[in-house]
């Protein structure tokens, strides 16, 4: 540390911005420390602009380094002569207490003073704060800016205000970073500080750590400002000198005024602070007087256990109970002995008055669903002793830390939770957790790229070819190791290697400010005693602390996960409508439904569990259907099982193989028969892991959640350590060494890939509860599930199709009959909700349904435009008429469409002449004189479909393949559903749905789903046929694919392989043989018809296209019909445009294409 320090120390750097001053910094916190190590410089200090984001990993950090850690703050200062022109000091923390006084400073900025994005202090908060030191600023400081504007006198005013407010912690600031201001103002300064007696310093403004980042800085404050690097307006303010300089290098800068850097030393010398990290605070939990806290756990839990166990086992013995009731005592007193009985009060308290309010709560999550301490107290919903679940995999006597149960919550209703915490501890003592979104390698393309002013198709082409994985997330230093293209690329385009440079500085940074999913902070007084807290401007009533959720627990908060899980919306909602529309279900509870539903486990065998909570993938209905679940227990081990480990090591193939008799089971031991009968042998959970080592090694059970631990680590030592433990302690409980370590060496193997079986069991009840409301109740589950999932059209879209195929029909949105959610109208029917048409929102919906109840259904288009124009546009009304919201009023939604504005303009008259007589009252037909309705020809199926698309994100009344399916039939009559396997390559066609890339060992495949509305079928392109048909392969066009159809032998799904792509012109030009037209009666007009075909005839360019065309003439009067072969001459290339002007001439059911 500084003051042990032997050498002669001549600087130390009190003015820098970390990556967390979001507009400028570009240093990481620890790459600042061990750049101050090799400069070997003792101290550093940590000034970002405005917040104390960084404060405590670098107070951390620095400390394990060595290095003298000083925390301050660069804060704007109001300025009431120009309000847009605020000062710029430096504060430094130079003991606990001032430590606390800037923590409140920030957070009073933030709630108080918020101006055009910056927050400011204003001076006079400043009086009476002890523990601070004051940096004058520079040239940004209020007496900076009073020198350089030539008012001398003000600045010595200023001075001698500082002067008296901090008498020996107020300091004249000095730079000399390359801006031409600085020289002038050190030459003004220098005597003022001489005279009045004030110390001066020189600090350095560091913003990036090495010289060469210098560009990437700029970079970084154009992409803060939304500029280019070329505009000449962008920041001018920074300099390539502000990086992290030697203590040599500030010496030959200040050789004329050496005191200002050795007043550096002593300000780091007089910073001397010592904060208490990682010791938890627990907020006060009210009980009697007369009663401690321990009492009422145990009082409250005991009373609790005794109403389950009355209300779910009536008929138990004692016997049976006291294994409950003992190994509740156990549980309590390791809770009151580690000290957190109040923890667990403070849960249940606000997770009972949730269930007691209305408020949906999930059944456990995470191994606290282990614990029936919780279970007592209804923190969770499942009996942890008939699963098997362990109280130490969630709180472990032997390693003391804190407990962390993650609650989940109806997300609509989560906030009402909060505040009932923030009424019961004060508002001033909750708070959510900032969470900082950082440069991902893919964004950072493009936001540099944007910068650099580089075509938007060159940065999306290589941010494309980063590929993407969450959980091991490629770094740009990974991609250009590791991926040909990018690093062909990279070595051959200056422009690439240009861009990804700049970049690559910037990636992992902090780039915007964020609010953490589900942490809730409760302090034992007020927050600000703990951290500073932060919140957007415009939005002081949404509080973050400053510190992430690492950083909060090392200020000793306890952080409480509120976290939102929509599917207990959708059971939520889908309970009220099984009691509202089911007279003999008025009291229908999830929580007593058992758990052997034969109707259920059939859903689940067959793999229908779209929208089932956890079972929905493609890959989980495959596991599904192969596994066959018929006990909750299969469901427990299925959510455990479906990861990338146990699939990829055979162990999923394993536990199928057992369940079904293909494979033996081997319980290793008679004794481990109980252990493992529930997953047929295969070590699937973690607490399998742990009973194994408390029955044959002797371990206890936090001893054994501590081998857990180390074999997840994977630690030589530490694993070497307790083969030892368990082999002797299995042989001194009489089992041989033999059985010990072949037992020891199969739990490290499974260890890897184990499971928590707490968590596993608690989401496999809500998995469970999505199922069989799913088979019981399908109307009321898929008009709650599309309820919740309005604002997704693309889940919307699922679940349509779903429904359909359960048998339920969705009927279309009705301005008269809709609301604004899905409702269910009978067993087999669901009401298309309002909310879920795009363009219209919620409020205005409500509107309309309560002037609907209050004056009765609409009668017409101009019914409507009457009485809610005044709370809904014509954006709105043109989306409902589009998704056939007023087909009830009029199908013709091409003559609604057109007539929108006269509807508009006559009910705004109307209402203008409301008290007056006017034509309107008698006659509303009137609006639209009845022969222009009759010339508006409705949309045909192909625009009515592209328009509902519009309105509600897909073809919600028939499907597109109809358009073309009359046609398209004669040509490839085989359907997605009747295809099968074939040696020989085949045609197959159908809309395309979707597309998506996948990356395997054999490169990049394109899977494209295609659907004929008979079968949805994926379609395996390479990247070589992809690329030469890629111009086809469009969602929503018609395409036909060419390729061997197989069987998949893992889940028995047929697959295919493309090696030809055609769009609907190809198929016409390769199969179609001649064009034929009707013609009935005398209705021809030869001549019209001769000018289409001229038009467009082809015959010269596309001989090998060309078709035959047939007239078919009848005469029903004569009962007379010929078919006449036109010359060649009149042959034809058949296109869209061809067929559209004959359609319009003679109609569309009179041409047919033959094949």
């Amino acid at each position: 540390m500084l003051e042990n320090s032997k050498k002669s120390v001549s600087f130390v750097h009190l003015r820098v911005h970390s990556e967390y001053s979001i507009v400028d910094g570009l240093i990481k916190i620890n790459d600042l420390v061990d750049g101050v190590i090799k400069l070997k410089q003792p101290a550093v200090a940590l000034t970002d602009l405005s917040n104390l984001f960084g404060a405590l990993k670098f107070y951390k950090y620095s400390r394990s380094r060595g290095i003298k850690p000083v925390i301050g703050c660069d804060v704007w200062l109001s300025n009431d002569e120009d309000k847009s022109k605020p000062h710029r000091i430096l504060i430094l923390v130079r003991n606990n207490a001032g430590y606390l006084n800037l923590c409140n400073l920030i957070t009073k900025s933030y709630l108080t003073n918020q101006t055009d994005g910056r927050v400011e202090i204003r001076k006079e908060w400043l009086v009476s704060q002890e523990g601070l030191i004051i940096l004058s600023g520079g040239i940004h400081g209020d007496v900076g800016h009073a020198l350089r504007s030539g008012r001398k006198d003000l600045a010595l005013s200023l001075i001698k205000q500082w002067k008296f407010m901090f008498p020996d912690s107020y300091y004249i600031e000095i730079q000399r970073s390359g801006l031409s201001e600085e020289e002038e103002y050190i030459q003004l300064v220098v005597p003022i500080s001489s005279d009045e007696n004030i110390p001066i310093v020189a600090t350095h403004p560091v913003e990036f750590l090495e010289k060469s980042h210098f560009k990437s800085h700029e970079v970084r404050v154009c992409i803060a400002d939304g500029k280019h690097l070329t505009d000449v307006n962008k920041n001018h303010f920074f300099t390539e000198k502000q990086y992290l300089l030697s203590s040599e290098e500030m010496i030959d800068l200040f050789a004329d005024i050496p005191s200002a850097l050795s007043n550096s030393i002593e300000i780091a010398k007089r910073c001397n602070i010592n904060l208490q990290i990682g010791k938890p605070m627990l907020p006060n939990f009210e009980v009697r007087d007369d009663i401690s806290l321990e009492f009422y756990l145990k009082q409250l839990s005991s009373s609790g256990l005794t109403k389950k166990l009355n209300s779910i086992y009536p008929e138990s013995n004692d016997e049976f109970k006291s294994i409950y009731y003992e190994r509740l005592d156990k549980e309590c007193k390791t809770i009151i002995q580690m000290g957190f009985a109040g923890y667990f009060l403070i849960v249940q308290d606000f997770i009972n008055w949730a269930k007691n309010n209305g408020v949906p709560v999930g059944p456990g999550r995470g191994s606290g669903a282990g614990s029936l301490v919780a279970y007592s107290l209804g923190i969770t919903d499942l009996d942890p002793i008939k699963y098997d679940l362990l109280f130490e995999r969630f709180l472990n006597p032997e390693r003391v830390s804190m407990p962390d149960f993650d609650i989940d919550f109806c997300p609509d209703n989560r906030d009402r939770v909060i505040d009932y915490v923030k009424n019961k501890y004060g508002s001033d003592s909750v708070s959510q957790i900032v969470t900082f979104g950082t440069f991902g390698a893919k964004a950072v393309i493009r936001d540099v790229g944007r910068v650099l002013g580089l075509p938007y198709s060159l940065c999306d082409s290589l941010s494309k070819l980063i590929p993407f994985n969450p959980v091991d997330q490629w770094s740009l230093e990974r991609v250009i190791n590791s991926e040909p293209s990018f690093k062909s690329r990279y070595n051959q385009e200056e422009e690439v290697k240009n861009l990804v440079d700049l970049a690559m500085p910037l990636e992992g940074l902090v780039r915007n400010v964020g609010m953490h999913a589900g942490g809730v902070l409760i302090a034992p007084g007020k927050l600000t005693d703990f951290c500073p807290l932060y919140c957007q401007p415009g939005q002081e009533t949404s509080i973050v602390s400053q510190f992430d959720k690492d950083d909060v627990e090392l200020a000793g908060l306890v952080k409480f996960d509120f976290l939102g899980l929509r599917n207990l919306t959708v059971l939520d909602w889908a309970v009220r409508y099984v009691r509202s529309f089911n007279k003999d279900e008025k009291d229908f509870d999830l929580a007593n439904l058992e758990l052997d539903d034969k109707l259920t486990y059939n859903l689940l065998c067959n793999g229908n569990t779209t929208a089932v909570f956890q079972l929905e993938s493609k890959g989980m209905k495959d596991l599904l259907k192969r596994l066959k679940p018929n006990t909750f227990e299969d469901i427990i081990a299925v959510l455990a099982l479906y990861r990338p480990g146990p699939l990829e090591s055979g162990m999923v193939n394993d536990f199928v193989n057992r369940k079904h008799g293909l494979s033996t089971i081997n319980y290793f031991h008679p004794i481990l028969e109980s252990i493992l009968k529930s997953t047929y042998g295969v070590i699937v959970y973690q607490e399998q892991v742990m009973l194994i080592s408390q029955v044959v090694g002797g371990y206890s059970l936090g001893g054994a959640d501590l081998l857990r631990r180390a074999m997840g680590k994977k630690d030589p030592e530490e694993m070497s350590r307790h083969r030892v433990l368990f082999e002797k302690g299995a042989v001194n409980k009489g089992y041989s060494p033999h059985l010990a370590i072949k037992l020891f060496d199969l739990m490290e193997k499974f260890a890897g890939y184990g499971f928590n079986k707490s968590h596993s069991a608690a989401y496999a009840l809500i998995a469970y509860q999505t199922a069989w409301l799913k088979a019981h109740y399908p109307s009321e589950f898929f008009a709650a599930s599309m309820s919740s999932d309005m604002d997704d059209t693309d889940k919307i879209k699922v679940l349509f199709n779903d429904a359909k195929n359960n048998s339920i029909d969705i009927l279309p949105p009705d301005i008269n009959l809709s609301n604004f959610r899905f409702e269910p109208i009978n067993s087999h029917s669901i009401r298309y909700g309002l909310g879920a048409i795009k363009g219209v929102g919620k409020s205005a919906i409500e509107e309309i349904v309560k002037i609907r109840e209050l004056a009765g259904n609409f009668k017409s288009l101009f019914d409507f435009c009457y009485r809610a124009s005044k709370i809904i546009n014509r954006r709105s009304i043109e989306s409902l008429v589009k998704s056939g919201a007023f087909d009830s009023l009029d199908p013709n939604r091409a003559f609604l469409f057109s007539s929108l504005d006269i509807a508009i303009n006559a009910a705004d008259q109307k209402q203008r002449n409301r008290n007056q007589s006017s034509l309107f009252d008698s006659a509303e037909e009137a609006v639209v004189d009845v022969s222009i309705k009759d010339s508006v020809i409705n949309w045909d199926l192909h625009k009515k479909l592209i328009e509902e698309k519009s309105a509600l994100g897909y073809y919600f009344s028939d499907h597109l393949f109809n358009c073309w399916g009359k046609e398209i039939r004669r040509a490839m009559p085989k359907k997605l559903i009747d295809v099968e396997p074939h040696a020989k390559a085949q045609f197959i066609c159908g809309v395309l749905v979707s597309i998506r890339s996948v990356i395997t060992r054999r490169g990049k495949i394109v899977i494209a789903l295609l659907d004929d509305a008979t079968k949805q079928l994926e379609v395996a392109i390479y990247a070589e046929i992809y690329s030469e048909y890629r111009d086809f392969l469009k969602e929503d066009n018609l395409i036909a694919i060419k390729g061997i159809v197989s069987k998949d032998d893992y889940s028995g799904n047929i697959r295919i392989v493309a090696e030809k792509v055609l769009d609907l012109q190809a198929i016409r030009i390769l199969m179609a043989k001649s064009l034929v037209l009707h013609i009935k009666d005398n209705v021809i007009d030869t001549a019209s018809i001769r000018s289409i075909i001229e038009k467009h005839n082809s015959y010269i360019n596309n001989k090998e296209s060309l078709v035959s065309i047939f007239v078919f003439y009848e005469n029903n009067v004569k009962k007379f019909s010929c078919k006449v072969k036109l010359g060649d001459r009149w042959m034809v290339v058949i296109t869209d445009n061809l067929l559209s002007e004959l359609k319009n001439l003679i109609g569309s059911d009179f041409i047919d294409i033959v094949y």
